[in-house]
């Protein structure tokens, strides 16, 4: 989303491939719903609106991002300082946690 002052119009288009001063990125739902304000013109250019695919390698890639930012190891990393050390490493809790681990809030959930 732009806005044009000299014109008073407001234009909704596709995402740009690059950082533009001024323009504004909106998901579909709030584009959709966007009105200009009182007396300003509004254009919609369509476009190629797809969500992008991602790939199991590319959540992966994304919890990791999230786990690294966040100082915590990864899975497999060692036991980390907030581990409880009487807890058996299998012994699960009814939700699927493990007694005495710090869980991030991304989970992969898979197909069932």
């Amino acid at each position: 989303m732009t806005y044009v002052h000299a014109d008073a119009c407001v234009v909704i288009g596709p995402l740009s491939q690059r950082a533009e001063p001024g323009a504004h990125d909106l998901c579909a739902d709030h584009a959709a719903k966007l009105t200009p304000p009182v007396g300003w013109q509004l254009i919609r250019i369509e476009g190629e609106q797809a969500p992008p695919e991602r790939t199991h390698d590319d959540l992966l890639a994304i919890a990791d991002a999230v786990r690294e930012a966040a100082g915590r190891p990864g899975q497999d990393e060692g036991t980390g300082a907030g581990e409880s050390s009487g807890a058996s490493p299998t012994e699960t809790r009814h939700d699927g946690s493990m007694p005495g681990r710090k869980h991030g809030h991304l989970r992969i959930i898979g197909d069932s």
